[in-house]
């Protein structure tokens, strides 16, 4: 498709656009007006105008039965996290018992790695990308810490090559053989929240098998972003929060993921919790802990029912849509970003131009573009956010956005073009 930098265009492909109705299904921010050209839903997905609706039938049960809503509600509480399981199912490529709605990210991650990062001999090292998700940075800290294991030995970070934005594959895959049989897990973020880029989830999981170790993902920028075929793929595990492309609030509920192949493997350590007891005698209150079987497993405390209805809210938008249309959009609305940023850049390379540091190549990518601002630096993001377009500044001096296709058009990124052009010109 030949882009045009013109209103009309952007309007014309919208009009073309067979998802454009769904935007007037989520509240757009009104703190700077009507105007406001919204990209930072890979940080906090904006709300379906439907969660109200969702959230009120839970109210309303509580109100009208008390804790008697766990089996009389219209949705009953003790089994509400199945409501989500067939329809989160589909956007990670899990079968229906590998995933399960619970807890939050970081929580979920600590619980698959008790069980999937068992440091035994010379099998001690994890492999992770640079710059992750300080989160994620954390979690694998203190869990190389918790086995009274050397830091700077055990956990191996994979940095960018000197010059260089984004990792490159083949080091990724060289370090993995490098490492051979003293690694014990890979684990990392399927998108990289900085740069957006989309590692090759299955080539990576299949290199860290060869070599006998495990394969976990963080899927917090991938989950409702790209598709995903985690079953398929083999990875060992896998967690997501809900909050970002997923649309499911701030702090939302998190998913799991555990393959089929690790269902009922009694061997695995866990920490364990009465909502992942065997549900058919969860209520007699007895000892000894029996898991459910897969990712149910791993569940610790009782639903938290109007989070996960919030959830539902938004998977019930994903079903209907489907991640094979919702990843066409996004391919053509961020590469019509990509031309609108370039096209702006190679006019301004004077005073002011922007790299984008994302892959090119649609496939390394999902909806999220992060550019480095040369010359300008912060006040850019400032001047964009004067103007009620709301993107995420990171330091040094780069601006990410993120066109969703749900409720983001060719109309936003036409105008954000328009104001980052204004922008420059002021600074």
């Amino acid at each position: 498709m030949q882009f045009e930098n013109t209103l009309t265009f952007a309007q014309n492909l919208d009009q073309l656009d067979p998802l454009n109705s769904y935007r007037n299904q989520f509240f757009l921010p009104t703190f700077f007006g009507k105007n406001v050209r919204y990209f930072t839903g890979n940080s906090l997905g904006l709300q379906a105008k439907s969660t109200v609706k969702y959230i009120q039938q839970e109210l309303d049960d509580w109100a009208k039965y008390g804790v008697e809503a766990h089996f009389h509600a219209k949705n009953p509480w003790f089994s509400y996290h199945e409501n989500l399981t067939s329809k989160i199912a589909k956007i990670v490529g899990g079968l229906e018992k590998e995933v399960v709605v619970t807890h939050s990210l970081t929580t979920n991650l600590h619980l698959l790695m008790v069980s999937f990062y068992q440091p035994k001999g010379k099998r001690t090292k994890i492999i992770c990308e640079a710059k992750a998700f300080p989160s994620d940075q954390y979690a694998l800290e203190s869990q190389v810490k918790f086995h009274g294991l050397d830091l700077e030995e055990n956990l191996i970070e994979i940095f960018p090559r000197e010059g260089e934005h984004l990792i490159r594959e083949e080091d990724i895959l060289a370090k993995i053989a490098e490492v051979g049989e003293e690694l014990a897990l890979i684990m990392i973020g399927g998108v990289n929240y900085y740069s957006g880029q989309l590692f090759n989830i299955e080539k990576i999981t299949k290199a860290a098998h060869a070599v006998g170790a495990i394969a976990g993902w963080d899927l917090a920028h991938a989950a409702g972003n790209v598709q995903l075929k985690l079953h398929e793929w083999h990875v060992d595990f896998a967690a997501w929060c809900s909050y970002k492309y997923l649309n499911s609030s701030p702090g939302g509920v998190s998913g799991m993921f555990v393959h089929e192949k690790h269902a009922n493997n009694s061997d695995l350590p866990r920490f364990a919790g009465w909502w992942g007891h065997d549900k058919s005698t969860r209520f007699l209150m007895e000892k000894g802990f029996q898991p459910m079987e897969g990712a149910e497993g791993w569940q610790l405390s009782n639903a938290p029912v109007v989070g996960m209805a919030v959830h539902l809210a938004s998977l019930d938008i994903f079903d209907e849509v489907g991640m094979e249309k919702l990843a066409a959009k996004r391919d053509t609305l961020t590469a019509y970003l990509e031309f609108i940023i370039d096209t702006i850049s190679e006019k301004h390379k004077e005073k002011c131009t922007f790299e984008i540091i994302t892959p090119r190549d649609k496939k390394q990518r999902g909806a999220q573009l992060s550019m480095l601002v040369h010359g300008g630096g912060k006040s850019i993001f400032d001047k964009l956010m004067s103007k009620g377009v709301v993107t995420d500044w990171r330091e040094p001096n780069v601006i990410r956005l993120a066109p969703v296709p749900l409720y983001n058009s060719f109309e936003d990124v036409y105008y954000f073009g328009k104001h980052l052009e204004e922008a420059i010109v002021k600074n």
